[in-house]
């Protein structure tokens, strides 16, 4: 009975404290509301707060992501790299792209460089060349092949870049006399940096239109970003911070994670191993990452003891656990998503489609409803077509590529793709010859055993393609394989250096100017004469980085020519790389001895020799171009040059066989 009163008193005296208290109150607040009401008014307050810490300029961009809509996916790699995150990435862009939504594309590279168009392709592989001029990772043209659009040099994001942009705020007085730290300011313009592409329209490519490119302003809906290097990666920690900070700022539901591992297989009979995979995954979690979906990595498709395991020692659903296992070309990666269910399982977890909370993705029976029958678009179906052609051709076409660079297998990623493109158009099975060009020269001829494997070798193709690269080692072996193609009437396309070595094997077996060559590589030669190739006059000797011609430039093709049959118009544009041309006062000459200069661009420096080509009647194909098309060839729409390649050895070979 006293223990009782006991209370009673205690609640009246508190009861009484409590009406002493104002109503307005923080304390009493939360009690005086509804609870809808409160719900929402904590979200607004937890979203104010986390806006009033942001910059100004952050901030309106996270705004802006969050009022739009947009969706952002990170993918990461482990283990090892060239895992295959930007094939994973392109393929996912793939499967936004079946689902109606505009995709973009962002890849972040540690390196210090602010970009790689001063790198090795040895070292780094080859250089892709966007419309606006930017010197970007190979990655970018793969996104651009999957996507089908085309990027800026805003879409590729380095160390050297960001940490050049903080800089020169700091210097111009943006942080007010702070101490500027990698966290919050390098961490903060990094987000900036991903927020502003993510909203920044994008060409696209399209075959059904009478111009393969259409420019758009809407902004994407879709932004995918692919985190360069392996994740633990010293250089990459501050891009760490930076996409944990993001998932923050921009919520959950509009920011999703993709991790792609490794897992090998060992012993006899052989054994999946999960344990690289769970150390990758553990060290992404110290990180403050969590991976929603594991792109697992092998030679066989993940066995079902092997998704179980991952699933329990990396808290990612089985479901979201997908085998990118080893197919026979990479067009077939978006349809083994598809598979998987892959498409609906990002719906569902960037809340795109109808939610369903709790769905269980290990099961078919249980899968979430693919209520846009992804199967069913246009972009899956002309993939499906694509996958066909690679594995059904009806006939094999060897191709050379002559270069220096063959040591290194990305060095000519995007020639290779070009002529993958002509060959699945031309329903072809493409075998590609490497030659070295230095073990084509007369020297190496005589000296080395390889020489005469080598030339055996070319003779044995069915066509020729002499890329484009920088540096005199292996230019004479250029020049002799490029007239014995047009001796002998082998189908032949140059590319940049390419045509150069062209006219240079031209002026000397035709015009009879012994020592012509190119002002790159000698300086004493007679002008207007020897010097067939000549530096640009408003090139820059000084300066290495970024100061060539770049880009997209307009080219003229000239009525009745090859060229221009294969385009179907009189002006394209196509993109620019190179600091030397052909010397415009040998053309007259050279015309008169047959060498066409079928397309011509005219800017504010004078008139430029774009295309040359030889005519149908001597020759079945023998084209050259200063420019490098295979930066704009794309798997549904393979460049016309490259096309007219591929087509003309299959008439070679039909004709050999009949």
């Amino acid at each position: 009975m006293l223990h009782s009163m006991s209370n009673l008193i205690l609640k009246c005296c508190w009861l009484a404290f409590l009406a002493l208290i104002p109503p307005a109150h923080p304390f009493l607040s939360p009690l005086q509301q509804p609870q809808r009401q409160r719900l929402a008014t904590n979200d607004a307050s937890r979203h104010g707060r986390l806006l009033r810490s942001l910059p100004p300029s952050l901030e309106t961009l996270v705004a802006e992501t969050i009022d739009s809509d947009r969706k952002i996916v990170i993918v990461t790699g482990g283990v090892l790299s060239g895992i295959g995150k930007g094939v994973t990435a392109s393929s996912m862009g793939v499967l936004f792209r079946a689902m109606g939504y505009r995709v973009t594309a962002l890849k972040i590279d540690p390196y210090l460089n602010v970009d790689a168009g001063t790198m090795s392709p040895l070292e780094h592989g080859e250089v892709f060349v966007l419309d606006d001029g930017g010197e970007t990772d190979l990655d970018l043209g793969n996104y651009e092949r999957f996507l089908s659009v085309s990027l800026t040099k805003e879409s590729n994001l380095s160390t050297g870049k960001i940490y050049q942009s903080v800089i020169e705020r700091e210097r111009i007085g943006d942080y007010l006399g702070k101490t500027v730290q990698v966290v919050p300011h390098v961490s903060d313009a990094i987000q900036e940096w991903i927020l502003r592409v993510a909203k920044a329209p994008v060409s696209r490519f399209s075959k059904s239109s009478s111009e393969s490119e259409i420019s758009t302003d809407e902004p994407p809906e879709v932004c995918i970003v692919e985190l360069g290097g392996t994740l633990g990666d010293i250089e990459s920690m501050p891009f760490v911070e930076a996409l944990r900070q993001l998932q923050d700022n921009v919520g959950y539901k509009n920011l999703c994670f993709a991790h792609v591992s490794l897992v090998p297989e060992m012993g006899d009979p052989p054994e999946q191993k999960t344990k690289p995979t769970q150390h990758s995954v553990k060290q992404m979690m110290s990180m403050g990452l969590s991976p929603d979906f594991l792109c697992c990595r092998g030679s066989t498709p993940l066995e079902p003891g092997t998704v179980s395991k991952l699933s329990m020692f990396t808290a990612v659903p089985k479901g979201a656990i997908i085998s990118l296992h080893d197919v026979s070309n990479i067009y077939r990666v978006p349809l083994m998503m598809i598979e998987q269910n892959l498409h609906s399982m990002l719906l569902q977890r960037l809340r795109m489609g109808p939610f369903q909370k709790g769905l269980d993705y290990s099961t078919a029976g249980s899968m979430h409803v693919d209520h846009i029958a992804i199967e069913d678009s246009v972009v899956i179906k002309d993939w499906k077509k694509l996958a066909a052609c690679v594995d059904e051709p009806e006939s094999e076409c060897v191709i050379a590529v002559v270069g220096k660079y063959i040591v290194q297998g990305d060095a000519y990623l995007s020639v290779t793709k070009a002529l993958t493109h002509a060959a699945m158009a031309t329903k072809q099975r493409l075998r590609i010859e490497w030659i070295e060009a230095s073990t084509l020269e007369p020297a190496d001829d005589d000296e080395q055993g390889d020489g005469a494997t080598s030339w055996e070798r070319l003779k044995n193709c069915d066509g020729c393609v002499v890329p484009g690269g920088f540096g005199s080692r292996g230019m004479e072996g250029k020049i002799a394989a490029i007239q014995y193609c047009r001796q002998n009437e082998k189908p032949f396309l140059g590319i940049c250096l390419g045509m150069q070595a062209a006219v240079i094997e031209y002026c000397r077996n035709e015009l009879g100017t012994e020592k012509a060559h190119s002002a790159e590589f000698f300086d004493d030669l007679v002008k207007d004469e020897e010097d067939a190739v000549i530096f640009m006059p408003e090139g820059d000797r000084e300066r290495m980085g970024g100061t060539m011609r770049l880009g997209a430039r307009e080219t003229i093709l000239k009525e009745g020519s090859a060229a221009r049959r294969l385009y179907g118009k009189e002006k394209v544009m196509e993109r620019h790389r190179h600091r030397y041309e052909v010397n415009p006062a040998l053309v007259p000459r050279l015309e008169e001895a047959g060498l066409e200069f079928v397309g011509r661009n005219t800017d504010e420096s004078g008139e430029r020799m774009e295309i040359v080509e030889l005519s149908d009647k001597s020759h079945p194909y023998f084209v050259a171009c200063q420019f490098h098309p295979e930066f704009t060839s794309r798997p549904e729409l393979p460049n016309p040059l490259f096309l007219g390649l591929m087509q003309a050895c299959k008439t070679a070979i039909v004709g050999e066989k009949a």
